[in-house]
């Protein structure tokens, strides 16, 4: 038994208590996604409340969408200049001054401000969530976790209707989003006690034209998709939206592909496994946002049910979609991800057929029955699709992985419920137009929605089909771009660290010890003038300096010689050496091109922890053996072996 404990996996980061120290994380991805759905069902009390329409007060789901999808791309850039720890704190924080500034609006301007920032807060939250399990969660036991993932996800999608639709009932609309304030202030508590910095904050150059380009594209679209309800489609505010952020896009991912530190690395597109399975995700989010959009608003509006018993309606979907979401990240670590993604997308098929039949006369039951086949689909694909994807990229993309599967997932979402609400409003018009009562018009507006989360999951179930076959240790074997013809074939470039800490060879010995402490490294290259290579400098080179200086004694002898006074001189001492003084001047490194088994030559046979990178003569990175056996491991596991 202890030998097997021995050979298990272990996570990248050790922590006594790992889903403590996710908590906080959780219910701030849990706040967010009962934020993003509960308004819903309050959207006829908010219209009623600010006195706008139905075009207008959909606003305040997908304005926060789009704050979402304008913060998202760049929660992978802050991790790299802030701790976990700091962004999430930040994070509720603001999503925390946002509901109490909804809470108490006078107005619907007000309202929708604090809806903003409440989207800022959600667009940090969701990436990091996912991201920080697969530092803190061992490799056999992600599938487990991003079940617990979707787990709140979902959930929270589908029982923040109920939850808001009680509230209201007891109380007001006002209170949903105090209920959004005590989460957030719960969660805030946990990450202060629980969560761990796994990251290293290398601070990269923040390229001015990516930021500008991604707010312009992601926000564009989303933009002028919530408008066209409006507006229209052919009206120009909508038009130059659409064109701009499509052109933005495309101006976004071009330069990110140039760029040596991008603010999100597009390379993860590369990877079929990562595609299909983010694609899959995509789909079934519209198709959740977009019929749990509609429905609550189908009790009230066409069956005319009040907004307390709507919402209790929508209980047993929540509940059954919180059991199968649990069940799928264990469904997935057996069996992989097709299996569950095509049932879990032919279920959500029927359940949208038969509520296209539904009637203002239907039994309620029939709706209820549907709600819940289509809440044993939705989570049954979700997260074998999530893990799937991310579970596809080597490590060192996780965390772009990550913020590009949520910020898609965002940005569709907000367009699929804009969308939702055009199609609900087109139909609602030509109903009224043929003579239709207000009752019967709305319910064929609502067929118009559901024909469009119809189409999505349609096309979610043939995109599911290019999911690897396979229980989920080998899921992604084959799949990775990194892996090319074989499983083991990495390119150096993609396992190197490609952010070089480097020092100038007139930089102090104190210089270097702060770079090393800071940055927790080892070593670092060492930079003439003009920036070319002019040696190495280890931990091992200063602590042999304080060694020569008395060699009758080791350094650990110094260390915990009671004399402390003379240890401190000789560290004072160092005051007055360069880094060029003290560096290794015949520095062992190689170019970018070299295959991976000459690395792991040089290596093995010189000895070597790590070794400089060189493109042109240049420094462009550092490989180290931590990288190599860490990647090893990985592709171990991921073979079953």
């Amino acid at each position: 038994m202890n030998q097997e404990v021995a050979n298990t996996p272990r996570a990248r980061v050790q922590v006594p208590h790992p889903y403590l120290c996710l908590m906080g994380l959780y219910l701030g991805g849990f706040a967010g996604m009962y934020s993003e759905t509960a308004l819903n069902i309050a959207l006829p009390q908010l219209s009623q409340a600010f006195g706008v329409g139905v075009a207008l007060v959909q606003w305040l789901v997908v304005g926060y969408m789009l704050a979402i999808g304008i913060v998202l791309p760049f929660s992978s850039l802050l991790m790299k200049w802030f701790s976990a720890r700091k962004i999430t704190l930040f994070a509720l924080g603001s999503f925390f001054v946002g509901s109490l500034i909804s809470a108490g609006a006078g107005s619907f301007e007000m309202c929708l401000a604090g809806r903003v920032i409440q989207g800022v807060g959600t667009g940090l939250v969701l990436p990091l969530m996912f991201a920080m399990v697969l530092e803190v969660i061992p490799p056999h036991k992600i599938g487990t976790a991003m079940g617990m993932n979707a787990l709140i996800i979902m959930s929270a999608s589908a029982v923040g209707t109920t939850l808001a639709g009680v509230i209201i009932a007891a109380l007001s609309w006002r209170w949903v989003f105090l209920s959004f304030a005590i989460i957030l202030l719960i969660g805030m508590v946990f990450t202060v006690r629980f969560l761990v910095n796994p990251y290293e904050l290398t601070r990269p150059h923040i390229d001015a034209v990516s930021v500008l380009t991604s707010v312009l594209g992601f926000g564009g679209i989303v933009l002028g998709m919530g408008l066209s309800s409006l507006c229209g489609w052919t009206s120009a505010i909508v038009v130059c939206s659409l064109v701009v952020g499509v052109a933005s896009l495309v101006v976004y991912a071009r330069r990110q592909l140039k760029l040596e530190v991008p603010v999100v690395d597009l390379r993860v597109f590369a990877v079929p496994g990562f595609r299909a399975g983010a694609l899959c995700v995509m789909l079934n989010f519209g198709v959740i946002l977009s019929a749990l959009y509609i429905l609550p608003q189908f009790y009230q509006n066409s069956m005319l049910l009040a907004v307390g018993l709507a919402g209790m309606l929508m209980l047993p979907g929540g509940i059954v979609n919180a059991i199968v979401s649990m069940l799928a990240g264990r469904v997935y670590d057996r069996i992989g991800a097709r299996i569950p993604a095509l049932i879990g997308f032919g279920l959500t098929i029927v359940a949208v057929v038969l509520l296209l039949t539904a009637g203002p006369a239907v039994p309620v039951p029939f709706v209820v029955a549907c709600h819940v086949l289509m809440m044993v689909g939705i989570p049954l694909a979700m997260s074998p699709c999530q893990t799937h994807a991310l579970s596809s990229l080597p490590p060192r993309y996780s965390s772009d992985g990550s913020t590009m599967l949520n910020t898609l997932q965002q940005v569709f979402g907000a367009v699929s419920t804009a969308l939702a609400t055009f199609l609900l409003s087109v139909g609602q018009a030509s109903s009224l137009a043929g003579g239709s009562g207000s009752v019967q018009a709305f319910a064929q507006g609502s067929h118009w929605g559901l024909t469009f989360s119809l189409v999505l999951a349609v096309l979610a179930f043939v995109v599911a089909l290019r999911l690897k076959k396979g229980p989920a240790a080998k899921d992604v074997s084959a799949e990775s771009a990194d892996f090319a013809q074989a499983p083991f074939a990495a390119k150096l470039a993609d396992l190197m660290q490609s952010e070089v800490y480097a020092l100038r060879e007139s930089d102090s010995v104190l210089d270097a010890l702060r770079l090393f402490s800071d940055k927790r490294i080892s070593g670092a290259p060492v930079l003439d003038e003009k920036g070319g290579l002019a040696g190495f400098i280890s931990d091992g080179d200063i602590i042999g300096a304080l060694s020569r200086q008395d060699p009758t004694v080791s350094f650990y002898a110094v260390v915990t010689d009671p004399d402390k006074g003379d240890f401190s001189s000789k560290l004072e001492a160092l005051r007055g050496i360069t880094v060029g003084q003290l560096a290794t001047k015949s520095v062992v490194s190689v170019d970018l091109s070299a295959r991976m088994t000459d690395v792991c030559t040089l290596l093995s046979q010189r000895h070597l922890k790590k070794m400089p990178v060189l493109k042109d003569g240049r420094v462009v990175g550092v490989i180290n053996r931590s990288d190599i056996t860490g990647y090893a491991v990985t592709r171990y596991i991921e073979l079953g072996a």
